[in-house]
């Protein structure tokens, strides 16, 4: 043990040189927030300010610094090897990456050991999903088959996890938790469909010198992990290849940070018991270099071995969800919705060609296509007698689950980006996503109060830890 004669630090103090009054301050203003953030719907809370502040923005007096701000020029590089992207690029080609990457470890985790790792479970969702992306693009389909507008079918497909795991929440005690893991569920499923849409009918024509930068840095990836590289700054190079070659090979290169995240490995190296016995292990030597008394600079060699196994107590897929989390809810979606979400409303002409059809598509798309493909086809797996509701959830519960799931925001503003090049039908097509995903909210809290129970059973208590560990994005 070490020497008597000195004080153990309680940990409830301060850290040292801290000034109290300064710290105290500094704590009233941050348990607030901490408070905020601990609630499962902040994340959509969030994201709905920035879109609010974002439709302010642009059209108030001071709309111009609103487009002048995202169309400043960033420049990367050195001497004659520079790139040059507006600020606008580097968050929907850039930061957005991230969020693709969390969304890639996500289904990596689901297909090892969550509701996709088994077909029976995974039916379900997978058909809600299947019915909840062809309804939709069928309907906008039937407004504006061979129109110039038509390429704009992939923006109601998608569900965004924040805002409808966040109205799920408004509801309360009356949502069971296996509502709440379909939901999710199908929302992952829905995002790989979207991932799909993007890759195949939302890129420019394939160059294959950048699908073999890509795919070298694959392979490389790979090499490194048989190696035995295991901390995630290794692999940050790699990753950078891959969005390089996305780029080049003329597929979006937010497509990199799915593909990282699906070859992200699912096992951990120490796992719980290896990591009880080694940080027994690096404790008890750190107590004998105590001890004796020795240089604080060989304390670190136990200290970083009590650090590898935290580290490799869980499997890497699992660590960077769980650290990244955080970063894309309250950081890059925000940014992504106040720099997609801001429309002039005075420059929207719903009267030029197209524009009827366009907003009228995506809206019923995500209020009445979403809702109507989930349930339908969900309701027909199970009389085919290919998957079965779960225990809890009913056709009440399935029609709230369906109708949340139009709630598009994120992913569809992000299509949207893609599929109209014409500023005037973009700006529509944003209003709309905003009109109908307003819409399925509305209709998601009220359907809910009018269909489910106050109180779904002591199952629903037990869903809250779970759907805040796997809210999105």
């Amino acid at each position: 043990m070490g020497s008597p004669s000195v004080a153990p630090q309680k940990i409830e103090q301060p850290p040292p040189e801290t000034w109290a009054p300064a710290r105290q301050a500094a704590m009233a203003l941050v348990r607030p927030i901490e408070r905020f953030l601990s609630i499962q719907a902040a994340s959509g809370i969030i994201l709905m300010v920035a879109a609010v502040v974002a439709m302010v923005w642009a059209n108030s007096p001071w709309k111009e610094s609103y487009h002048h701000l995202w169309h400043t020029p960033i420049v990367l590089g050195a001497g004659d090897m520079v790139f040059r992207q507006t600020l606008h690029f580097w968050i929907n080609d850039g930061l957005m990456v991230i969020f693709f990457f969390v969304v890639g470890l996500e289904i990596r985790r689901e297909m090892h050991q969550g509701e996709l790792s088994e077909l029976k479970r995974a039916a379900l969702p997978v058909a809600a999903a299947i019915g909840g992306m062809v309804v939709p693009a069928g309907l906008y389909l039937a407004f504006n088959f061979g129109t110039p507008t038509q390429r704009g079918w992939g923006v109601p497909m998608a569900t965004d996890i924040a805002f409808a795991v966040g109205i799920l929440t408004l509801l309360g005690p009356r949502v069971p938790a296996a509502l709440r893991v379909l939901l999710l569920a199908l929302a992952i499923i829905d995002d790989i469909g979207a991932i799909l849409v993007i890759a195949i009918f939302y890129s420019s024509g394939v160059q294959f010198v950048g699908l073999g930068i890509a795919a070298a840095a694959v392979a490389g990836t790979y090499a490194m992990q048989r190696i035995g590289l295991r901390h995630t700054a290794f692999y940050l190079v790699p990753g950078f290849a891959v969005w390089v070659g996305m780029l080049t090979a003329g597929i979006h290169p937010t497509i990199a940070g799915v593909i990282m995240g699906l070859i992200t490995p699912v096992r951990s190296w120490f796992g719980q018991e290896g990591f009880i016995s080694e940080a027994g292990d690096a404790l008890k030597e750190f107590e004998r270099r105590s001890d004796k008394k020795e240089d604080a600079h060989s304390l670190m060699h136990p200290l970083d071995r009590i650090e590898l196994a935290r580290r490799e107590a869980v499997a890497p897929v699992v660590r960077l969800e769980v650290a990244l989390h955080p970063w894309v809810a309250y950081g890059i979606m925000p940014i992504f919705a106040l720099a997609n979400a801001g429309v002039t409303l005075d420059s929207v002409d719903l009267k030029s060609a197209g524009a009827m059809a366009t907003a009228l598509g995506i809206t019923i798309g995500l209020a009445v296509g979403k809702p109507l493909g989930i349930v339908a086809l969900s309701m027909l797996a199970v009389k085919l007698g290919i998957s079965a509701l779960p225990r809890g959830v009913n056709m009440r519960g399935l029609l709230v689950v369906g109708t949340v799931g139009g709630i598009g925001f994120t992913m569809a503003l992000f299509i949207a980006q893609l599929a109209f090049v014409d500023p005037a039908a973009l700006g529509i097509a944003k209003v709309a996503v905003l009109a109908g995903s307003l819409l399925a909210g509305v209709a998601g809290v009220a359907l809910g109060l009018l269909l489910l129970p106050k109180a779904a059973g002591p199952e629903a208590a037990q869903s809250v830890h779970e759907a805040e560990r796997s809210t999105e994005l």
